[in-house]
C-alpha cells in the first residue's frame, strides 16, 4: 500500500505527559492543537478525550475524524511511568551461574527493586568467549526454575546468560522449553523475554537491565496500548496505531517492544528540533522541553542529535542505544518546599493529580506554576485558552504558608524566588550540556513544553546561551515532533570484526541481507512496500582491544566500494577520537545496525505573508507583573500571539500569549516572529 499517496485525510499525532496529554492535528495543512489533563490510573482515557478535542476543533464527531484519519501516531509515557512507580509486573529471571549478583533486586533510592531477590535462578550452562556452546542447559533444570518462579508469582520470565551476544543458542533452547510446556494458548503461559533479542552487545550487567525492564513494563504496556487500539477501532478508525519509539522512528504495537517506548515523547521532541534548526541553518542547539513534570535536555551537534550507547534508564545502566534526554524533575507542577533553612524546587511532583493548588482540584503543596500566577505572569482566567481557571486565592494560601512565612518574607518574594531557583539551576544545566559543543560554537536553544516561554528567557540568561526559537507550537512541541517521524525499525546484528574490507566486507554484507529481509515483511506488515523503504546503516566501533565504543552513521552499501570503505574508516578514527578515545591500531567494527523507514506525510511550517504590522494592535490588555529587581509590581502590556504577524518585534516586559502557552519576554530582551511564525527570543 502507498500511504504517501492515498493520505489525504487527518493525521493525529498525540504525547502523553505527566500533566498533560497534547494533540497535534493537520488537515490539507489546516493544524489545530489540544491539550487535556493526562488521567495517570488510565492513560487510554486522556489518549481518547485528545481525540475528542480534536474533533471538536474542526467541528467534526470523534468517529467522523477518526473514520476520515490516515494515520495516528503515539508517544506515551505508559512504561517510564511504570518504572519510577515501580508497578511493573513480577519478573522471574533465569541467568548463568555466577551471575546472580548482577540482577537489579536493589535499589539505592529505597524503591521497590524491579526484581525480588528470591525471583532469581541460576541454571548450569556456559556459551564461551568464541560464541561456541560449551554446555547447554538440561530440559529438566529448565522446567525445574520456571515452574518455581511461576509458582512465586512469576507473570514474565527473563533468561540472560553470559556471552549469549555471541550465540544465543542457549538462551532460545530455555524459551523452546518452556514454550512446550506452558503453551500460548493455556491460561498458565507466560511470557518469555531473551536478552539476545533485546541487544547483541556487549555488557552482562547492561543487556540483562535491558531485558528486565523491557519485560518490567511490557505488559501493562501491551494491555493499555491493545485497549486504545480496540477502542479506536470501535470509534470507526481503519488504519494502524503506531507507537512513538526513543530512536525517532513509528511502529505497529505489534512491532513495539515495551523498552523503544521509554522517552519516545522527550526523543520525538529532540528530533523537531533538530528540524527548526535546520529551517534556519543551524546545525548546532540544545532543545529544552519544560512541561508540568519535568525538563528535559537534548542537543543537536554538527547535525547529530544527542545519542546514548549505553544509557541510564531511570537508574539502570543499559546497552539498547537510544537518542540521550537528560531530564531533571522540574516542571509547572514541581513543588517548592523549604530543606534545612533552604528553598528546594523539585524533583516531586503534583503531576495532573492532584496538581498545583492553584488548579482546585485538591493539590495542596506550593508549585512553580502557583508562583507564576502570583507574580502576574499567568492570567487566572486565560490558562489553556480559559478552558481551566486558575484560583489565585489558594495559591497565595500555600506558598505564604509553607514558604513566606518561614522564610520571613513575602508572599510574592517568595514566589519570585521559587521562579528564580528553577530558573537558575536549569540555566546551569544548559550550561553543563553546552560543554559537548567545540569551542567557540555558541549553540541556540529551541525552547518548547508547556512551560517553557514562562521561563526561556531567564533560564538563558543564567546560561550562555543568547538566542531561543520557539514554534506556534510550542506548548504542544512532542506531538509536533510526532508528526515528522517515519514508520520504521531498527536492527541489530553482531559483527566482532575488523574494520577492513577483507575483515569485514563479507560479515557485513551478510548481516545487512539478514536484516534487509527482515525489515521488508515487518514494513509490510506495517502498511509499506519494499519500493518505499529507504535505510542507513550504523557502525559501532572501537579501538581493537578497548571497551568503550563510538557510533556512526553510514550509507547502506559503502562496503561495496573501496573508496567508500576508506572513507568510512577515517571517519571511524575521527568520531572515536572526538569522543577522546585514543586510536592506535586497527578498529573492531563491534556491531552493525540497519535502519529502515519509510516516509509518511510531514507537516511543514508554511510562510506568512508579508504584510503591515501594527504590533499596539495586538496588546490586548495590561496586568500587574512582579519584578524581583523592584520588589515591586509593574504594567506590563499582554499581547495576542495570534494577531502578531510577520516582522513583529516586541521590546520587553512583554507577556505573549496563545490559547495554549504565554511567553515570557524580560527587560533587556526581544521578540520577533520570523516568516515561519516562530518566535525569536534575543537578548538585547
Amino acid at each position: 500500500m502507498d500511504l504517501m499517496g492515498v493520505l489525504m485525510g487527518y493525521t493525529i499525532d498525540i504525547d502523553t505527559g505527566g500533566t498533560f496529554t497534547d494533540g497535534f492535528l493537520v488537515r490539507d495543512g489546516d493544524a489545530r492543537t489540544v491539550k487535556v489533563p493526562t488521567t495517570p490510573h488510565d492513560l487510554t482515557i486522556c489518549f481518547l478525550e485528545c481525540i475528542a478535542a480534536g474533533a471538536k476543533a474542526y467541528g467534526v464527531s470523534t468517529e467522523d475524524l477518526l473514520y476520515d484519519t490516515d494515520i495516528i501516531r503515539f508517544s506515551n509515557t505508559i512504561g517510564t511511568n511504570s518504572i519510577i512507580q515501580r508497578d511493573g509486573a513480577k519478573i522471574g529471571l533465569i541467568v548463568s551461574g555466577g551471575m546472580e549478583e548482577l540482577a537489579p533486586t536493589e535499589d539505592a533510592e529505597g524503591k521497590s527493586p524491579l526484581v525480588a531477590p528470591d525471583m532469581v535462578l541460576s541454571l548450569t550452562e556456559e556459551t564461551d568467549a568464541a560464541g561456541n556452546v560449551v554446555k547447554a542447559p538440561r530440559d529438566g533444570e529448565i522446567l525445574m526454575a520456571a515452574q518455581a518462579l511461576i509458582d512465586r508469582g512469576a507473570r514474565g520470565l527473563v533468561v540472560s546468560f553470559a556471552n549469549s551476544e555471541l550465540n544465543p543458542a542457549n538462551e532460545q533452547l530455555v524459551r523452546k522449553v518452556i514454550k512446550r510446556e506452558y503453551p500460548r494458548d493455556y491460561l498458565g503461559s507466560v511470557s518469555v523475554f531473551l536478552s539476545s533479542d533485546i541487544s547483541t552487545r556487549a555488557g552482562k550487567t547492561e543487556r540483562l537491565n535491558s531485558a528486565v525492564l523491557n519485560a518490567y513494563i511490557h505488559s501493562k504496556l501491551a494491555r493499555l496500548l491493545y485497549k486504545a487500539g480496540e477502542d479506536l477501532r470501535q470509534r470507526h478508525y481503519r488504519k494502524t496505531l503506531f507507537i512513538g519509539h526513543n530512536n525517532a522512528s513509528v511502529a505497529r504495537v505489534a512491532k513495539t517492544r515495551a523498552i523503544n517506548t521509554y522517552n519516545s515523547g522527550p526523543a520525538a521532541g529532540l528530533l523537531g528540533a533538530r528540524e527548526i534548526g535546520a529551517l534556519y541553518g543551524i546545525n548546532n542547539l540544545i532543545s529544552t522541553d519544560m512541561g508540568g513534570t519535568s525538563f528535559d535536555i537534548g542537543y543537536v551537534k554538527d547535525g547529530q542529535a544527542s545519542y546514548a550507547l549505553e544509557p541510564d534508564v531511570e537508574g539502570f545502566p543499559c546497552n539498547l542505544p537510544m537518542m540521550s534526554i537528560l531530564a531533571l524533575g522540574t516542571g509547572g507542577g514541581s513543588i517548592a518546599h523549604i530543606e534545612d533553612g533552604e528553598l528546594k524546587v523539585g524533583p516531586q511532583s503534583a503531576g495532573a493529580l492532584p496538581g498545583p493548588a492553584c488548579f482546585n482540584l485538591g493539590g495542596s503543596k506550593p508549585t512553580v506554576t502557583d508562583a507564576n500566577l502570583i507574580l502576574g505572569v499567568l492570567d487566572p482566567d486565560f490558562f489553556l485558552g480559559g478552558s481551566m481557571k486558575l484560583d489565585v486565592v489558594k495559591a497565595r494560601d500555600v506558598i505564604g504558608r509553607t514558604i513566606a512565612e518561614p522564610l520571613g518574607i513575602s508572599v510574592e518574594e517568595a514566589a519570585w524566588r521559587i521562579k528564580q531557583t528553577v530558573d537558575r539551576a536549569m540555566g546551569a544545566a544548559i550550561s553543563k550540556v553546552a560543554e559537548n559543543f567545540d569551542d567557540g560554537v555558541e549553540p541556540v536553544v529551541v525552547a518548547y513544553g508547556g512551560a517553557g516561554g514562562l521561563h526561556a528567557c531567564d533560564i538563558a540568561a543564567a546560561s550562555s546561551v543568547r538566542k531561543i526559537i520557539m514554534t506556534p507550537f510550542s506548548a504542544v512541541s512532542s506531538a509536533y515532533s510526532s508528526s515528522l517521524m517515519d514508520a520504521g525499525h531498527l536492527y541489530y546484528r553482531r559483527a566482532g570484526v575488523t574494520l577492513s574490507p577483507d575483515a569485514a566486507g563479507e560479515t557485513i554484507d551478510r548481516a545487512v541481507e539478514a536484516m534487509w529481509q527482515e525489515a521488508v515483511k515487518d514494513m509490510r506488515g506495517e502498511g509499506f512496500d519494499e519500493s518505499e523503504l529507504s535505510t542507513e546503516l550504523q557502525l559501532f566501533v572501537r579501538p581493537a582491544g578497548g571497551d568503550r565504543e563510538t557510533m556512526i552513521a553510514v550509507e547502506a552499501g559503502f562496503y561495496k566500494d573501496a573508496a567508500g570503505f576508506d572513507d568510512v574508516i577515517t571517519r571511524a578514527i575521527q568520531a572515536l577520537q572526538d569522543d577522546g578515545i585514543s586510536v592506535d591500531g586497527d578498529i573492531e567494527l563491534t556491531t552493525v545496525a540497519l535502519m529502515a523507514q519509510a516516509e509518511v506525510p510531514h507537516y511543514r511550517l508554511p510562510e506568512l505573508p508579508e504584510i503591515a504590522n501594527d504590533v499596539e494592535a495586538a496588546v490586548k490588555s495590561k496586568r500587574q507583573l512582579y519584578s524581583g529587581q523592584s520588589g515591586d509590581y509593574v504594567d506590563c502590556p499582554i499581547y495576542d500571539r495570534d494577531r502578531l504577524g510577520r516582522d513583529a518585534v516586541i521590546a520587553g516586559p512583554g507577556l505573549v500569549e496563545s490559547e495554549k502557552t504565554t511567553i515570557l519576554v524580560p527587560e533587556g530582551w526581544k521578540m520577533t516572529v520570523d516568516k515561519f511564525n516562530n518566535a525569536i527570543l534575543e537578548e538585547v
